[in-house]
């Protein structure tokens, strides 16, 4: 049995009536769970560690653009040639695409010789265009005056090599196919130029195959799912001007607002909240909806730069864009639902916020704060995604192993070349895949870790405020806020790293199997029989619950760490049992609190959403070299960042409001069921009989 919490936190008359006087909150502390906190610094020293690898090993430009055939990046302006101006993929020779798009081939696209260019060429009405290799050799033109002449030098070639260009094997090759430029690749379009192909089978060329297939090569590259994922990535990198507003600012903004509106206008936050939870809502989807294609003719394009209104090239991302949009619409018409559903609650959401507002109002740096935790999330998100951006293409570019016939004419060696002629690929080790993993659980830990310290030093403000009879008594400390973060820091910090790791861990044993789980899907090896689907979606269930049930018992728990100065685990212990003394009694009075800032914080998120869309529909992400090849992720992306946002300072009055029920609740079970503690503010606010009796009594 725990001992009474007074003598620890307060004034309490000891056994022999006299008074203990030991301080607000700062009786009997030691550190606690150190082990964990090396533990949560060793795994800091490896995640800098991990992070050097991605800075050493990658480079952002490969999520964006291809490889060359001799392994450079497009828009590398460090390779050789330089090709800062020319981030376009060109496939020079059409009989290598087309090959490469063949049932049984052998071949690989990757192998296919291409070259980057500033544009996509496209054929002559009354000629033959040529497209000829990066100059050198015997080719005295700089790389300047080889895009000037739109890459053609085939009037400078010696016959050997117009001979060599002929039987398509450089280094100038016709262009007899228009292409568009999708996602910085020139994909061929399928209809081959009449004139350019009679130009060309005059001059004696071999035969050159014009089917669909040529257009499909290219475009099952574009489409593979690594592309995508990695074009998805390269979103996020184009996006960050997005990210920092949107996901920011805003956010900051509208926390500060919802905050200060709750201090003065409690009354009508509830509703006020619910109706613009729903209109936020029903905005994002028609978003959604446009993008899609559903409404109106904006949906996204994968072609990038001014083309041929009439053709089309269909992108996988419109496919998910269109998923989400589904998605979303059933997330609403539930939401909306649900909304009306608790109308008739509000008027006790209201009465619980109160306890909060007139909290607020007495200890007021709460709502500063969590700028501070904010500032420093701001810096870690900063270094964590440039880090994960250089993790994610931190492949290594080797040269393929081919067997195919890749012969070209070399202008270094001035001979046609059929030995190191395979193209380049980026290689991704399985260590990569662990790095990347690694690299996001530490994103999470560290997420949780900073809302944990946030929310611990704001239970410990409140239990403040609370244990020495509010502003009645002189024991308050001047700076609460301070004076709690000085207890964290130097008492719990492995405490909370120990509730924010085992919240992170069985996140990632979710997210583990929830992987497992689609590739089983995909392989067709999902459970059919009755015993097996049934165990499957329980344990998934399962484990919903338990992290459901652990992260409302880590907040409990925050609290009497706060309050106690004890370890994660016996905190733990004291909350539950505490919590299930007094389950109606919470129950009644918090839940629809709970709901309410839910609400509070997806109306922030939402907006950040809504916002973001906003500045990526304008021309900058629309066209040129910061086109997006989709707003889902930045979008996502913007929402996460504003839920974490609004979570940082939504917890001003979301813990507030639990410290205070919790230390009334353990207040009047300390003094048969009369709370010594709770100062005139509170009482105030709770000055229904009735409701003063379901808090302190419960029901018999």
């Amino acid at each position: 049995m725990r001992g009474p919490l007074g003598p620890v936190i307060g004034r309490y008359p000891s056994s022999d009536g006299s008074t203990q006087v030991g301080g607000i909150i700062r009786h009997n502390r030691k550190c606690r769970d150190v082990a964990f906190l090396v533990f949560f610094i060793a795994f800091w020293v490896a995640m800098i560690v991990n992070s050097s690898f991605g800075f050493n090993r990658g480079n952002p430009l490969r999520l964006t653009f291809g490889l060359d055939y001799k392994g450079n990046v497009c828009g590398d302006k460090h390779a050789n040639p330089g090709l800062r101006q020319l981030k376009l993929r060109y496939w020079m020779n059409p009989n290598q695409v087309y090959q490469s798009g063949l049932k049984d081939s052998q071949f690989n696209l990757a192998n296919a010789r291409s070259i980057c260019l500033l544009d996509c060429p496209t054929p002559s009405d009354d000629s033959l265009n040529w497209v000829c290799d990066y100059p050198e050799g015997d080719i005295r033109l700089s790389t300047e005056d080889w895009i000037d002449r739109y890459y053609d030098y085939f009037e400078f070639l010696t016959p050997e090599m117009r001979n060599t260009s002929l039987q398509l094997q450089g280094p100038c090759y016709p262009v007899i196919f228009p292409s568009v430029n999708v996602y910085w690749s020139c994909q061929f379009i399928a209809r081959s130029s009449n004139m350019s192909l009679r130009h060309w089978q005059q001059m004696g060329g071999v035969k050159i195959n014009e089917d669909i297939v040529i257009d499909r090569s290219i475009h099952r590259s574009i489409n593979a799912r690594s592309s995508v994922l990695k074009r998805y990535m390269a979103d996020i990198g184009k996006s960050w001007p997005v990210l920092i507003v949107c996901g920011g600012f805003l956010p900051l903004f509208l926390s500060v607002v919802w905050l200060l509106l709750i201090r003065h206008f409690v009354a009508a936050m509830p509703w006020i909240t619910v109706a613009l939870f729903n209109i936020l809502i029903i905005s994002v989807t028609m978003f959604y909806y446009l993008k899609a294609g559903w409404i109106g003719n904006d949906a996204i394009s994968s072609i990038i730069g001014e083309h041929d209104p009439y053709t089309h090239v269909y992108g996988r991302e419109l496919d998910h864009i269109r998923a989400v949009a589904v998605l979303m619409t059933f997330i609403m018409v539930v939401s909306i639902l649900a909304s009306i559903a608790i109308i008739r609650r509000i008027i006790m959401a209201t009465s619980v916020l109160k306890v909060a507002a007139k909290v607020i109002g007495e200890v007021q740096a709460l709502i500063i704060f969590p700028v501070i935790p904010y500032a420093i999330l701001a810096v870690f998100y900063m270094f964590w995604l440039s880090a994960a951006l250089h993790l994610f293409s931190s492949g290594q570019v080797v040269q393929n192993n081919c067997d195919s016939n890749c012969c070209s004419y070399n202008l270094a060696l001035k001979k046609v070349n059929c030995d190191q002629c395979c193209g380049y690929s980026v290689h991704y080790t399985p260590h990569i895949a662990v790095a990347v993993f690694f690299h996001l659980f530490g994103c999470y830990w560290a997420t949780q870790f900073i809302i944990a310290c946030s929310a611990t030093v704001i239970a410990g403000s409140v239990a403040s405020y609370y244990w020495a009879r509010g502003e009645t008594s002189p024991e308050v400390p001047f700076l609460p806020v301070f004076s709690s973060m000085k207890r964290l820091i130097r008492y719990s910090l492995g405490s909370i790293a120990l509730g924010s790791l085992v919240v992170s861990f069985v996140e990632s044993i979710r997210f583990i199997l929830e992987s497992v789980r689609r590739k089983l899907k995909v392989a067709t090896s999902t459970p059919n029989g009755f015993f097996g689907k049934a165990t499957f979606h329980s344990s998934q269930f399962l484990l919903r619950c338990i992290e459901w049930t652990l992260k409302s018992v880590n907040r409990n728990a925050y609290i009497m760490i706060a309050i106690t100065g004890k370890s994660f685990c016996r905190a733990s212990a004291i909350a539950t049992e505490l919590i299930f003394s007094n389950i109606l009694r919470i129950g009644r009075v918090n839940v629809i609190g709970d709901v309410i800032l839910s609400l509070g914080k997806l109306c922030v998120s939402l907006s950040s959403a809504l916002f973001a869309f906003l500045m990526l529909d304008t021309h900058k992400y629309r066209s040129a070299h910061n086109k997006i090849s989709s707003p889902l992720l930045p979008v996502l992306v913007c929402w996460g960042l504003g839920y974490v946002v609004a979570t940082l300072f939504f917890a001003v009055v979301e813990m507030s409001i639990d410290t205070i029920i919790l230390s009334f609740c353990q207040d009047s079970e300390e003094h048969q069921g009369t709370a010594q503690y709770a100062p005139p503010l509170l009482i105030e606010t709770l000055n229904d009989q009735s409701e003063m009796q379901r808090l302190t009594q419960g029901p018999n």
